[in-house]
């Protein structure tokens, strides 16, 4: 048979190989975005007790609707935006299902998508896999930060969809109300849409508050924002997400979600629209992994490895070139293998794989690991 990929250069994402190279030499996983402890016992127990009490068939295609209506109140909460719980909310199973299909939905061959790279692994292929077409802006280091004079440059009459990941997945770093106020102004000019990624809107650090895309009317007009309650309820095995849009968006949205994966768990968005009525529930993850965070980063004072501390999600940076020469693929290998910590190289998710000696660890970990992990880097 000659069967030809849609995907020829698509490997294996560096997620499983470095979950896999821990796995082989018993390193501790610093590596994939997910945490060592368990998810609230009253969270477990909610889910089991809709398992008995019967919801076990098809959710709504839609979604449970007293899931869709908290999601709707926790979001007017914070935000001071109203989202319809019949018209404008879809649970999905996870964030990247959503991610896949707002792409899916709006992206035709020949559309040109503005990415800003290091950039969460799924987006380039997707777009790829609809006929679109990749345009990286590459963020520099330390700080990361886009220049929006630079994106203005980058719009075409052929941009369809700007792609922005706030708290940002692999950097750390976060959007102010200047970067929603820059975007908005360049949006309004032309005919583009925006795929905002907010999956660590609820892990922010020192103070500062999440500056979702619902804040700002004119980029809520003509955005799908997408959250994950994996990330914020510590079960990411559960794949539980969802996406908010205009009717209209929400509408091209879910004809392609209902054929995708058509529902999602049934117990599970039970039990989370009854966990959600508890706003400190996700109110509260803020200071719980700042305490992580600055224990780490304490453990790694004394180390030759330069830090800027993270401004939210539950990854940090750490340069590495006082230490080594290496790129951050075999140095990610290295310390695997020699020293038995896994991180992820940061080098795979930038344009034209540019390498600033930089390595993320995930520090969504218990205190022991942490402590376990920060002692052999500081040896370092």
């Amino acid at each position: 048979m000659n069967f030809k990929s849609k995907l020829p250069q698509v490997t294996t994402s560096i997620f499983s190989v470095m979950s896999s190279l821990a796995k082989e030499y018993d390193a501790i996983n610093l590596s994939q975005g997910f945490p060592d402890f368990n998810s609230d016992p009253k969270l477990i127990n909610l889910v089991n007790q809709n398992m008995k009490d019967g919801h076990n068939q098809y959710a709504p295609m839609q979604g449970d609707f007293a899931l869709r209506e908290r999601i709707s109140e926790k979001i007017n909460a914070l935000y001071g935006r109203k989202y319809n719980p019949h018209t404008e909310i879809t649970i999905t199973a996870g964030a990247t299902q959503a991610i896949f299909t707002a792409i899916a939905a709006t992206i035709n061959k020949g559309d040109e998508v503005l990415i800003f790279t290091p950039a969460y692994d799924c987006y380039e292929p997707t777009i790829k896999l609809f006929g679109g077409i990749p345009i990286s802006i590459q963020l520099q280091a330390p700080d990361f930060k886009i220049d929006w004079e630079q994106v203005s440059k980058y719009i075409s009459n052929k941009t369809k969809l700007i792609i922005i990941n706030s708290p940002h997945n692999p950097t750390g770093t976060v959007l102010n109300e200047n970067d929603l106020l820059a975007l908005s102004k360049i949006v309004s000019k032309n005919n583009v849409f925006i795929l905002s990624d907010e999956v660590y809107e609820h892990i922010i650090y020192d103070g500062q508050k999440h500056q979702s895309v619902a804040l700002n009317k004119v980029l809520a007009s003509r955005s799908f924002i997408v959250a994950s309650f994996g990330k914020t309820f510590h079960n990411t095995g559960w794949k539980v997400g969802y996406c908010v849009a205009p009717k209209e968006l929400t509408a091209a949205f879910q004809q392609i979600h209902q054929y995708l994966v058509f529902s999602v768990n049934h117990p599970v968005q039970k039990a989370l629209a009854e966990y959600l009525e508890n706003p400190e529930n996700y109110t509260s993850l803020s200071s719980f992994y700042q305490q992580k965070r600055d224990l780490f980063l304490t453990l790694l004072q004394d180390s030759r490895f330069t830090i800027i501390p993270s401004k939210g999600t539950y990854f940090q940076l750490l340069d590495y070139s006082e230490i080594s020469s290496l790129s951050d693929i075999k140095f990610a290998e290295y310390l695997t293998k020699k020293h038995k910590v896994a991180t992820i190289p940061i080098s795979v998710f930038s344009k034209n794989k540019e390498d600033n000696k930089m390595i993320r660890v995930c520090f969504a970990k218990k205190e022991k690991t942490l402590i376990e992990a920060a002692t052999i880097l500081r040896n370092l």
